[in-house]
């Protein structure tokens, strides 16, 4: 997709969203169910995914890990967007690899140290990008890919979670 073709293909939908504000508010939503031994499987919308424990909290390995889940959101997240923001600038960027990288203290989720927090305590997001930018190209790049990507973004000021328990 050229630059052209993304804008025909993106300009209806910001004009409405432009217009009706509200239009633009969706809500995303993602369903799993708890399964044998300790994993939740997890509809994506292309397959199903069966989610465990991480093997440094007992996990067998066999299953995805949510740690590993989140990463690979802000992993695509981070790659849609560039390439998107690289397509509407007219780039030229032939390839590009995206890495995430978190730090978890399993002791925290483990509750075997009260000051080790539950989560992760840093994330790391690295492009190894393959193409012909001038470093102010780069740098523009880089600036809208990290206003742009929803998921950096929901990372770096979280919004509200509520949790709610329904009992049957």
């Amino acid at each position: 997709m050229d630059a052209d073709a993304l804008k025909t293909l993106q300009a209806p939908l910001k004009d409405k969203y432009r217009k009706q504000p509200d239009a633009a508010v969706i809500t995303l939503t993602a369903q799993g169910r708890i399964g044998e031994g300790v994993t939740c499987s997890v509809e994506t919308g292309k397959a199903l995914v069966e989610a465990g424990l991480h093997p440094a909290t007992g996990g067998t390995g066999l299953h995805a890990c949510s740690g590993d889940m989140l990463l690979e959101a802000l992993v695509a997240c981070a790659g849609v967007t560039l390439n998107a923001v690289a397509t509407a600038l007219g780039l030229e960027v032939r390839d590009a690899t995206i890495r995430a990288e978190g730090d978890l203290d399993f002791r925290g989720t483990l509750g075997v140290a009260k000051e080790a927090p539950v989560g992760f305590r840093a994330v790391r997001l690295t492009f190894d990008i393959d193409g012909d930018l001038t470093e102010e190209q780069r740098a523009t790049l880089m600036k809208l890919t990290e206003r742009y990507c929803v998921v950096y973004q929901t990372l770096r000021a979280p919004p509200p979670i509520a949790m709610v328990a329904r009992v049957r």
